[in-house]
């Protein structure tokens, strides 16, 4: 198993690289995953209920709350690698302090 708090020769993250690796490969990954899981079961839940009580009026607002949610849960999942996608783009120039944090970003995986 790999060392999340093991620092290589060749750190570019100023010694915050300990740090960086927990959040790429820990927080972020929950909440890639769990995020809009919860959201989508939450809503079926919501649904469920409105469903059981039998009420038009109530099962409607479920399902406008449902369609959010699922919204929701695409803009939390898409999000994160559109803003990804966009800092390597920005990395991919020639100033240092951009392709410091690119290559920093890059040694956490």
């Amino acid at each position: 198993m790999l060392n999340l708090f093991q620092i290589g020769a060749t750190d570019n993250c100023g010694g915050l690289l300990p740090i960086i690796k927990v959040l790429r490969r820990g927080v972020l990954r929950l909440i890639f995953i769990l995020i809009p899981i919860g959201l989508i079961i939450y809503g079926v839940i919501d649904l469920g209920k409105a469903v059981i009580s039998s009420d038009e009026k109530e099962v409607k607002a479920a399902q406008s709350r449902l369609i959010k949610r699922f919204i929701y849960a695409g803009l939390v999942f898409f999000v994160p690698i559109l803003v990804s996608a966009l800092m390597d783009m920005v990395g991919e120039g020639t100033t240092e302090g951009t392709s410091g944090w690119t290559s920093c970003w890059a040694q956490a995986k």
